[in-house]
């Protein structure tokens, strides 16, 4: 079977750039799971190249967004993401990316920065109102990653990146409610979105 590079759901084609993540989130639509809407996400052949995923991208305005978003966090590969990025605005579409936040620690300490006039949307994945509860509902394997997480957010924030944080509907309406007052502190809106079974 073909490994899947890109992947259209609605409107908008989704980019499955790799499988590495920095956190093993409990919540995660890829536990124990082959496929997401069909398509077999995990990456048995590699990691796809900057050309493969263009060749299949085409024409990016017949999308609403390409999103870098597959069953890993995308900002492993950020210098291919930001060169897929220019090839996207280049011919009038637009790109987004759902990450966990932690591209400052994984990529280097200008990530926030570089995303500048390269994204049009920033979905940071925030969760859990303290490093406690994100602790335990992400399980991060990195050093400093609720934190890093935050200081992330500030910088796109710092830099003008069009941030927000999610949270999933699971978590509970008390730790949304905690939530949105440490997004609100930090200055960045808050979504919440529907659990993925």
């Amino acid at each position: 079977m073909k490994d899947t590079y890109t992947y259209q759901i609605g409107n908008n084609l989704y980019i499955n750039l790799t499988n590495r993540c920095s956190n093993r989130c409990t919540f995660c639509v890829r536990n124990g799971k082959e496929t997401y809407e069909g398509y077999p996400l995990w990456l048995k052949g590699g990691e796809p190249t900057v050309e493969q995923v263009i060749a299949e991208i085409g024409d990016p305005k017949r999308f609403g967004e390409v999103v870098f978003c597959g069953f890993g966090e995308p900002t492993y590969r950020l210098d291919a993401m930001l060169e897929i990025c220019d090839y996207v605005h280049e011919r009038g579409g637009r790109t987004r990316v759902n990450t966990n936040g932690h591209g400052a620690l994984i990529a280097d300490m200008g990530a926030a920065e570089k995303l500048k006039g390269k994204l049009d949307g920033v979905n940071i994945s925030l969760n859990a109102s303290t490093k406690e509860r994100y602790d335990a509902l992400c399980r991060p394997q990195i050093e400093g990653a609720f934190e890093g997480m935050l200081a992330f957010a500030r910088d796109c924030k710092k830099w003008g990146v069009n941030a927000w944080f999610s949270v999933v509907d699971c978590i509970g309406e008390e730790e949304i409610a905690a939530c949105r007052a440490l997004a609100a502190f930090i200055g960045i809106p808050l979504r919440v979105r529907p659990m993925i079974e």
